[in-house]
């Protein structure tokens, strides 16, 4: 059985290869190279066109079981071009109603590995968002550990997991992690939490205007959370 689903994941991620492959572009991945300061490969495919290409691997009569997600997102995400780990975030996302409790481990593999802001993001506000809507229990256990953990994209994602939430932010969770970070120096931290309060700006308005009176923010943070107020 294990031998059949390892034969069924390695004809999986050849044609998707294969069709990556075929709408290449050198002289773009050169440019989305350097774009990421070269951390990663590319093979040099747009976002629209990417995704073309990979429709027919995320039709869900064609989408992996779910006992295979972890090896074939793990696969996919130590390959080198960077098409590969979008692709492996958005082919997790496929699963987001069939969750497990277990999954935060996979999630957290895919934030601190080939870390950047790119990736970390969309796992942050769609997968991890997700997780802790399902698991609420789970939040402030798992928020503990990566807040200190010194990781900054850990750190990063326990802000925006509920970028999205609009009316349903918990601002008091929500005041407590901006708190638990204020002096960072980390701009991917400071620039977050900017982020994060002016979205929630858009819904609560007074709230953040009280929080950001009352709180001493970095100044890129209180530049960002006032933007639209």
């Amino acid at each position: 059985m294990t031998g059949s689903y390892i034969k069924i994941d390695n004809e999986y991620l050849n044609a998707l290869t294969h069709e990556f492959e075929a709408v290449s572009n050198s002289e773009l991945a050169s440019i989305q190279k350097a774009y990421l300061r070269n951390q990663f490969e590319f093979f040099g495919i747009k976002t629209p066109e990417r995704r073309i290409a990979q429709k027919p691997f995320l039709v869900k009569e064609y989408l992996p079981s779910k006992e295979n997600l972890d090896p074939l997102i793990r696969t996919l995400w130590n390959k080198p071009q960077r098409e590969f780990h979008y692709f492996a975030q958005e082919l997790a996302y496929k699963y987001r109603k069939q969750l497990d409790i277990e999954d935060i481990i996979l999630f957290e593999f895919m934030v601190i590995t080939k870390s950047w802001w790119d990736t970390v993001d969309f796992i942050a506000t769609n997968l991890i968002s997700d997780y802790f809507k399902k698991f609420p229990n789970q939040r402030d256990v798992i928020t503990r550990k990566w807040i200190a953990s010194n990781n900054i994209w850990l750190q990063r994602c326990c802000l925006l997991f509920q970028l999205k939430w609009k009316d349903n932010i918990d601002n008091l969770f929500l005041e407590k992690t901006i708190c638990s970070l204020l002096g960072s120096k980390e701009f991917f931290i400071n620039k977050a939490i900017g982020w994060i309060l002016r979205q929630y700006s858009r819904t609560n308005p007074n709230w953040v205007l009280d929080f950001v009176s009352r709180t001493n923010l970095h100044s890129l943070s209180k530049k960002e959370a006032l933007r639209l107020l």
